[in-house]
């Protein structure tokens, strides 16, 4: 393959086409393709169908897909405009219930909408653009500040171990957990990276394995439930995962078999880091059982990667795609603006209200 993962944006705006394009991750390690997608089906779909994937990017394409809704309304009264507006949101909101970068940024570019009620539908229109791009420059921002945070917790050589995607891929670069090795590796620094498979979807094995292999990391793929093993061998110094939403006592809600790792990590006494964007930080979730968890078809653990079923037919199947990481089990939430440590309903409250100043808290 000609193309290196890491030279490209997992999404971005097409100005030239007026079209959101994704890098179609359902497709990798095998085939690296761009979406070129212009209609709102196809967003929707890309969405629930994890053509994009990550918290952070599902924002991003979702920002970028509902100013391409906008753009493409027809109506010159302000009401009707924002009427249809919201039609396009909600629309694209519905894809996934779990991840709260996706309604983070379709609220961010509603409210460019309100706020600018008294300029004529056009300009709003410009707005809504602005704030897209805005929204994707700053993911890359957050992220190499994450990064710049985590790499401060990690010496040269350590083995890190960390669980699904939340590398480049999963955000628009650097990634989220994966950005201190993706920095480190800038600076010449030589980890030792385990990445669980991640069962049902394996996320770790398609996706973090390639693109940290394509950045010339050290990597290694281990079975979700070899993670004990490689522990209890001392190879692992840090566990490293992202999240998708974090309560306000700092439950972590990340992809489905991170609270096992958080489990493990404390019995062994190693380090389990949260990497968490702001955006996913959700101070009206107080704990942990208040985040929904989207449930998945059963299709993807029965079928999915098989010539044949691999399980009875008929047999029932739990697919939840994500669980919640309880607080006592994280060492620290590494944010852009900071590292939080214990107790967390405290200090989160502390970083947004201090405006989200840098700190370490």
């Amino acid at each position: 393959m000609a193309e290196n993962i890491m030279n490209l944006d997992t999404v971005a705006l097409d100005e030239e086409k007026h079209a959101l394009v994704i890098l179609d991750q359902t497709l990798l390690p095998n085939e690296i393709k761009l979406l070129s997608l212009t209609d709102q089906k196809d967003i929707w779909e890309a969405i629930y169908l994890l053509r994009v994937r990550g918290a952070p990017a599902i924002g991003v394409a979702a920002a970028i897909g509902v100013y391409l809704a906008a753009r493409d309304i027809e109506e010159d009264s302000y009401d009707g405009f924002y009427s249809r507006f919201l039609e396009a949101k909600e629309y694209l909101a519905s894809a996934r219930p779990t991840a709260v970068n996706l309604f983070w940024a379709l609220d961010r570019m509603e409210r460019v909408v309100v706020e600018h009620r008294h300029l004529p539908v056009a300009d709003i229109k410009q707005r809504l653009h602005d704030e897209a791009v805005a929204i994707k420059n700053e993911d890359i921002e957050v992220c190499r500040a994450i990064g710049e945070h985590g790499l401060s917790l990690i010496q040269d050589g350590d083995g890190i171990l960390t669980h699904c995607n939340a590398g480049q891929l999963a955000t628009v670069k650097y990634g989220t957990a994966l950005a201190p090795i993706h920095l480190g590796r800038e600076r010449g620094y030589q980890f030792k990276v385990f990445t669980d498979e991640t069962r049902p979807l394996l996320q770790g094995a398609r996706l973090s394995a390639f693109e940290l292999s394509e950045n010339g990391v050290d990597t290694t793929v281990i079975c979700d439930n070899m993670a004990s093993q490689v522990m209890k061998n001392g190879w692992v110094q840090a566990v490293f995962v992202g999240c998708d939403r974090v309560a306000a006592n700092g439950d972590a809600c990340n992809k489905i078999g991170t609270s096992g790792v958080a489990i493990l990590a404390k019995h062994y006494g190693i380090p389990f880091y949260v990497c968490a964007p702001t955006s996913t930080i959700d101070m009206e979730i107080k704990t942990g059982e208040d985040i929904p968890i989207e449930e998945r078809p059963a299709h993807e653990v029965t079928e999915m990667w098989y010539k044949k079923p691999m399980a009875p037919k008929g047999v029932k199947v739990y697919n939840p795609a994500f669980d919640v990481a309880d607080h006592n089990l994280i060492t620290a939430i590494i944010t852009e603006h900071g590292i939080v440590h214990p107790p967390y309903r405290e200090n989160l409250r502390a970083l947004f209200d201090a405006g989200k100043q840098a700190q370490h808290v």
